[in-house]
């Protein structure tokens, strides 16, 4: 880090140098090292900030600011104290850390009752939403997936003059991103308000430019929207067709309250123990489900049946060595399984890991992937543009039979009733685990209808094809966006 005066006018021959530098740096003047108690911490300055400063200073298109030529209005609900109730008494609520999930479902429901106006925590279509606290700078966009959902007080609802889906393509970028995070003299900050982003620096670049983005968004989560309509048809068919209730139907008729003693009870046969004496494992809902199915299913079967399933891989532990974008393979966790594009996504090296990148990491499409740790049973329907892609060692990779099979299985796994039949196997005291032995065992149901299982396959197998052209739709906007505005320079 050198102390001296930063001169704008060379802007573009340092951020050229540091392209091709093997070192992060920055020029600080000694003004700002007064305004920051004389500390000469290079993390004070935010050095990935200031360089995204320099970029635009040599964008050929005008850098206006934000606030003033693109929001109409940005705001968020005040603060309110959540009351937490079932599913059938309460409000679908998304969580901030859901809001990039190409299908997001509401895990937690708020009551009616509490302390605030409904209809103002819902986000409506066309806006931008910016999460403001922990995490900050997660930016989505809200479609007919999100339409009039419930969100918390810590999304940021931006609402545009125009071209929403340019303002979410440039927040979303990696330099939106940096100055989002950061304050004008780069030092990250761990908490924005909406008034935060009037002075936030944008090119505008030409109306067809803007509108050529803003258009390629807004297709691309049209199709989101088609394929979760898909997967939501699949799953009504899978349900119709095994005769089965609501889930949350299926656990009170299984819940046995001891009055006297204050607490749920079951009892279990010591032939019915499998070796396991936690009560998870005998939960009265997986037998529910498992003596439901044996009535409306033509066939019980398990994943281990070879009409079911090639193989189930799951890696052993290793240390990863990290390299940068372009030397190593896309590798990303299982927080990001539900993501068109993983947010988390990082670079796997080749030469450190190749045997184990070749025979255990690499996904491919078709697979379905399980996480296995911590948050266990979220699934994830491998779609092409991930193919070739490498992913944690807490995730399990099936690999089913065939393509006749592979859309209906996954419908089934990523079921409610499919989750009880795969959760019950979790052990461990603090963290959640299962093996690739206990997915093996987990019941899959066949119908006599094979025209029914069928259409139920063919729906998620077209679900899939749309979120890979979603992907496309929403990188070409991202190549617009960096090649002919962000890093577009003055001649």
């Amino acid at each position: 880090m050198v102390a001296q005066p930063l001169q704008k006018n060379h802007s573009l021959d340092i951020y050229e140098k540091e392209k091709s530098s093997p070192f992060k740096w920055t020029s600080v003047s000694l003004g700002e090292v007064a305004e920051n108690a004389y500390r000469l911490e290079a993390s004070v300055y935010g050095i990935d900030s200031r360089h995204a400063r320099m970029t635009l200073d040599a964008c050929k298109w005008p850098i206006v600011n934000f606030g003033i030529t693109f929001i109409r209005n940005a705001f968020y609900l005040g603060r309110f104290k959540r009351i937490y109730v079932d599913k059938k008494n309460g409000v679908p609520f998304i969580l901030p850390s859901q809001i990039t999930e190409v299908h997001p479902k509401a895990d937690k429901y708020i009551s009616p009752s509490t302390n605030v106006d409904i209809e103002n925590t819902k986000v409506k279509k066309g806006q931008v939403l910016l999460t403001r606290s922990g995490t900050i700078g997660v930016v989505s966009y809200v479609s007919e997936t999100l339409n009039n959902k419930s969100l918390s007080d810590d999304v940021i609802r931006i609402e545009t003059k125009e071209y929403s889906g340019y303002v979410y393509a440039y927040l979303k970028s990696r330099i939106g991103r940096l100055l989002i995070e950061t304050n004008n003299y780069g030092a990250v900050i761990s908490h924005i308000e909406p008034e935060h982003l009037n002075n936030l620096p944008i090119p505008n670049p030409s109306p067809i430019l803007k509108q050529q983005i803003h258009s390629l968004i807004e297709e691309s989560f049209k199709l989101r929207d088609a394929s979760n309509e898909l997967m939501d048809k699949a799953q009504s068919l899978l349900k119709d067709a095994l005769q089965l209730p609501d889930i949350e139907t299926l656990e009170l008729k299984t819940k046995q309250f001891d009055k006297n003693a204050g607490v749920l009870n079951y009892s279990v046969s010591l032939s019915a123990l499998d070796s396991r004496l936690d009560a998870s494992y005998h939960m009265p809902i997986v037998k529910t489900i498992e003596e439901h199915l044996k009535k409306t299913a033509k066939e019980i079967t398990t994943i281990a049946d070879r009409r079911i399933s090639k193989e189930v891989i799951l890696p052993g532990r290793f240390k990863r060595i990290y390299v940068e974008e372009g030397n190593g393979i896309v590798f990303f966790s299982g927080r990001s399984i539900s993501e068109l594009d993983p947010s988390d996504k990082k670079y796997l090296s080749f030469s450190q890991h190749d045997q184990k990148i070749k025979n255990e990491l690499t996904i491919r499409e078709g697979m379905i992937l399980i996480t296995c740790s911590g948050t266990v049973g979220k699934t994830a329907f491998v779609p092409s543009h991930w193919d070739g892609w490498a992913m944690t060692h807490d995730i399990i990779r099936l690999v089913p039979a065939n393509n006749e099979i592979s859309g209906y299985l996954f419908a089934w796994l990523s079921s409610d009733y499919a989750q009880s039949l795969i959760t019950r196997f979790i052990y461990g005291a603090v963290v959640g685990h299962i093996e690739r032995e206990h997915l093996l065992k987990v019941n899959v149901p066949l119908f006599d209808d094979a025209g029914i299982q069928k259409e139920i396959n063919d729906k998620v197998l077209e679900a899939n094809k749309k979120r890979t052209e979603a992907y496309n739709l929403e990188q070409q906007a991202f190549a617009i966006l960096n090649e002919q505005v962000i890093y577009a320079q003055k001649k």
